[in-house]
């Protein structure tokens, strides 16, 4: 790889009008790792650091246009997926990822807010399963987006495994909503763990963790950093972006993704 040019990543996500996560946290944080990020809005939130109150959804055939456009003219090393709300959505970015089978693609499955709205419409959770999993590279969904994702609410390493039986080549599944001590995050390839990372539970709640995590995954693996260590540098730089977060607003603190 020339170290003068910079990997480009093409990202899908909604737009958050407090710029805590979204496409600004998919910018703020490949930006920070020596990525370029080629952004396109899947949805308009409604959205303060408490919680999205509505969102509108961008055409999904506009969506594909913008991609199409940029996959022509630049060489795009990763295609990082966020909040879809859609399942016509899901549908238009498929038929990308069937085309450009070479790029892998790293999906965080966010179908809630960190307020606990709901951020998903149609079908949406059905053409996850059928259409983006299927051509994940490495899945980074939190506990109950896995038990969604998976159909189960038994164990963490089941719904890992249904999830790799899905086609996600990796399974990521981040521990923040557990209620152990220390945060535990696990990795799954081929229906085995294959590492733990342990962190120090903060106490605060924070508004684009997951967004931070996935953005600076894509920008590990586009650097060519294999997935176990691309996941521990990822969620090490998160976790100094939760330490160091500030309360701009009234509710969850926004990671400071400058550091």
């Amino acid at each position: 790889m020339n170290p003068s040019k910079r990997p480009v990543i093409l990202c899908f996500s909604g737009l958050d009008s407090s710029g805590g996560a979204g496409i600004q946290a998919d910018i703020e944080a490949i930006g920070q790792h020596g990525c370029h990020a080629a952004p396109i809005i899947t949805a308009i939130t409604v959205q303060d650091t408490h919680n999205v109150s509505s969102f509108e959804l961008v055409d999904a055939s506009l969506i594909l246009k913008q991609a199409r456009c940029i996959l022509k003219d630049m060489s795009v090393s990763i295609i990082k997926i966020g909040m879809l709300g859609s399942a016509s959505t899901a549908e238009a970015i498929s038929t990308l990822l069937k085309q450009y089978k070479n790029i892998p693609v790293i999906f965080d499955p966010v179908l809630f807010a960190g307020g606990g709205s709901g951020l998903a419409k149609d079908n949406l959770l059905d053409a996850l399963k059928t259409l983006i999993i299927p051509h994940t590279h490495i899945l980074t969904p939190n506990i109950p987006e896995a038990f969604h994702l998976a159909n189960t609410t038994s164990c963490t390493q089941t719904a890992a495994q249904n999830l790799n039986n899905m086609g996600a080549e990796y399974v990521l599944i981040t521990g923040t909503h557990a209620s152990s001590p220390k945060v535990t995050h696990k990795i799954y390839h081929k229906m085995k763990c294959e590492h733990t990372y342990n962190y120090s539970r903060l106490t605060n709640e924070y508004h684009g963790s997951g967004c931070t995590l996935a953005a600076s995954l894509a920008a590990f693996i586009a650097r060519g950093t294999d997935p176990i260590t691309a996941c521990q540098n990822a969620l090490d730089y998160t976790f100094k972006t939760l330490q160091s977060a500030q309360a701009l607003g009234k509710g969850q603190l926004i990671p400071n993704r400058y550091l």
